[in-house]
C-alpha cells in the first residue's frame, strides 16, 4: 500500500518522529546520543497495536521464543 490511510501503523510513527524531530530536521546537527535517547523513549512506549506492549517486550518476546 502507497497511500497514508493504507499504512496507519506507518502514518502513527512518523507521526511520533515528528514530535521530536519536525518536518526538515538537518539530523546532520542531531547528535548519537539524542537518536538513542528518541528512540528508547518510543521503544518503551506502550502501543495499541501491540496489544498495550512496548515494541521492546514485544521484540524481546519474540527473541527469547526464537532461542528457546
Amino acid at each position: 500500500p502507497y497511500s497514508p490511510w493504507e499504512r496507519p501503523t506507518n502514518e502513527n510513527s512518523n507521526g511520533l518522529i515528528r514530535h521530536y524531530f519536525p518536518k526538515g530536521t538537518d539530523f546532520s546537527q542531531v547528535s548519537k546520543k539524542e537518536l538513542k535517547r528518541v528512540q528508547d523513549e518510543l521503544n518503551e512506549r506502550p502501543r495499541e497495536v501491540l496489544k498495550w506492549k512496548t515494541p521492546k517486550d514485544v521484540f524481546e518476546e519474540y527473541i527469547v521464543q526464537k532461542i528457546a
